[in-house]
């Protein structure tokens, strides 16, 4: 079964943006193109004195999972590069089955 999709874990993203580079070196793209962009969110405190400070993880429209990689084989780019694991290539059962297991702060991307 061909893989093409992949899972994102927001929960852990530190920021670190080496999907970003790991994309962008691999893809050829200029410094005003992405292939996934990471975003942050916050940080917001809330009443209860509760922090929020996110970073998510957004491919764009750019991405098409390293297919020249991944037809040999290989992981994306980003995948490979995500220091703190939080991307996973894989088919779209096997991502459907992570989202179904890990719930909140959680996405699949299928381009």
């Amino acid at each position: 079964m061909t893989k093409n999709a992949l899972f994102i874990n927001y929960e852990y993203c530190s920021g670190c943006h080496s999907c970003e580079l790991a994309c962008r070196n691999e893809l050829g793209l200029s410094i005003n193109e992405w292939g996934i962009k990471v975003l942050e969110d916050g940080p917001r405190q809330f009443d209860d004195g509760s922090w929020q400070w996110d970073y998510t993880v957004h491919p764009s429209s750019k991405c098409n999972l390293c297919e020249h990689r991944t037809s040999q084989g290989l992981e994306p780019a980003c995948v490979m590069h995500c220091q703190a694991k939080v991307l996973s290539y894989g088919t779209p059962e096997e991502c459907a089955e992570m989202l179904k297991q890990k719930g909140s702060k959680s996405a699949i991307f299928m381009p």
